[in-house]
């Protein structure tokens, strides 16, 4: 089973997101922070994290760098989900190490594209 980690402080998106994932049959790990996100990735490798960008403790942007500079983590492909959909906002999350971009409210069948693509999958 395809692990995701889905580091959220939102309940009610975390709730959203993590049981449509398994419904599409993924198994989902959760982080409330960024720093749990770090260590939740260094524990668990999940095959894809999807990582909001403001964040306590750690915010998403920082989170991301980390786990893209270190070599246990670096090839864990992220998407960044954040609410603020301003302009320059996809160039930032990718300048982070984010591997692709989406805005929140989540169009959830676009978000599963982007999750298909980036685990080679070809049942999107």
């Amino acid at each position: 089973m395809t692990k995701i980690l889905l580091v959220e402080d939102n309940e009610m998106n975390r709730d959203m997101l993590s049981r449509r994932l398994e419904r599409k049959g993924f198994q989902v790990l959760i982080a409330v922070d960024g720093q749990e996100g770090i260590d939740k990735a260094k524990m668990e490798y999940p095959s894809l994290i999807l990582m909001d960008m403001n964040l306590p403790i750690i915010d998403g942007w920082e989170a991301t760098r980390r786990l893209k500079a270190d070599a246990a983590t670096s090839s864990i492909p992220i998407i960044g989900l954040t609410a603020h959909a301003m302009s320059g906002d996809r160039e930032k999350c990718l300048e982070a190490g984010c591997d692709q971009y989406d805005t929140k409210p989540v169009d959830f069948a676009g978000l599963l594209v982007k999750i298909h693509a980036l685990l080679g999958d070809s049942d999107s």
